[in-house]
């Protein structure tokens, strides 16, 4: 297997097993989805290859698609109201550390490994690709607090989780990248 970075027009063409890895990795719990999650992700990813700072990586047996991660470069600005994902980040941590943290960094939007392809490296080396070129070395990304084996990979990867507890009933936790700068003050 193979990881390789792929832009926003070459993933239309592993539309299909994008979709086939997001329903697995995403129908089981915490998540929970519905197979038809996947059908609106591939959709919603199209949008997403349009971001500032859009980058993919997939993981690739031959042809077939085993694991895909995807990122983009937060907006310059503070995100107005906190409904969900990035505005309920914002009002975590506040203004001024969104700001600074995570303003102008790159998001890991999406990291997923289907289930036969797990354990073995796959993960971090998408994890890797993706964020290999993130501005400073800022990265980010978000979580479930209940993704165990997403923490734990994090985890080994060198990824430090904020203690601040994300609104909603998601229960969803920030994680800064090994390079990023204001990891190293976070740690306790």
């Amino acid at each position: 297997m193979r990881v390789r970075l792929v832009d926003g027009a070459g993933l239309a063409a592993y539309g299909e097993g994008i979709r086939r890895v997001y329903a697995d990795a995403f129908s089981a719990p915490p998540w929970d989805e519905d197979p038809a999650s996947a059908g609106r992700y591939t959709e919603r990813l199209a949008e997403d290859a349009e971001r500032p700072g859009f980058t993919a990586a997939l993981a690739l047996d031959g042809d077939t698609v085993r694991g895909f991660a995807t990122a983009w470069t937060t907006p310059g600005t503070l995100p107005s109201g906190s409904g969900s994902g990035t505005g309920a980040v914002a009002e975590a941590l506040g203004p001024e550390r969104f700001t600074r943290w995570l303003c102008g960094a790159l998001k890991v939007d999406e990291l997923a490994v289907s289930s036969h392809a797990r354990r073995t490296g796959l993960g971090a080396g998408l994890l890797s690709a993706v964020t290999r070129n993130a501005p400073d070395g800022r990265c980010w990304l978000l979580t479930s607090v209940r993704a165990e084996p997403a923490l734990r990979l994090y985890r080994r990867t060198g990824w430090y989780r904020i203690p601040v507890a994300v609104p909603g009933r998601a229960g969803l936790t920030v994680l800064l990248g090994p390079g990023h700068p204001a990891a190293a003050g976070t740690h306790p």
